[in-house]
């Protein structure tokens, strides 16, 4: 089993800057990637940003790149959002994957955090 908790999460004025945080606990060695993922009322969940955590190589959905930067350490996972948008607000999840191909597409391979809520007015 393994543990998530989202933190850094807040009310911020558009254009401003926000690090969240995920702690990890449990059997970490188990998984291969981490991640970020947001859902808004109405809207599926989109993936944010990716790491693997091997090759700490970076994935970045194309709306989020040159503001957001995804990071670990051998603990904590970390979202450092900058020139936030109104259109960033929504609720963010930390995640971590079994998959070794981290495809992120099997419930049963995925862990998840509560979610902590970012809200960016204009």
């Amino acid at each position: 089993q393994v543990h998530l908790v989202e933190s850094g999460g807040g009310s911020v004025k558009a254009g401003g800057s926000l690090r969240l945080s995920c702690a990890a606990s449990g059997y970490t060695a188990s998984t291969y990637c981490m991640g970020w993922w947001r859902q808004a009322p109405g809207k599926s969940r989109e993936g944010i940003a990716f790491i693997e955590e091997e090759s700490t190589t970076t994935t970045y959905r194309d709306s989020v790149k040159g503001r957001f930067t995804i990071s670990k350490d051998d603990n904590t996972l970390y979202l450092q959002m900058n020139n936030l948008k109104p259109e960033d607000t929504s609720m963010y999840y930390c995640a971590a994957t079994t998959d070794i191909l981290c495809t992120w597409s099997n419930s049963d391979s995925t862990y998840w955090g509560q979610g902590t809520q970012v809200t960016v007015s204009s």
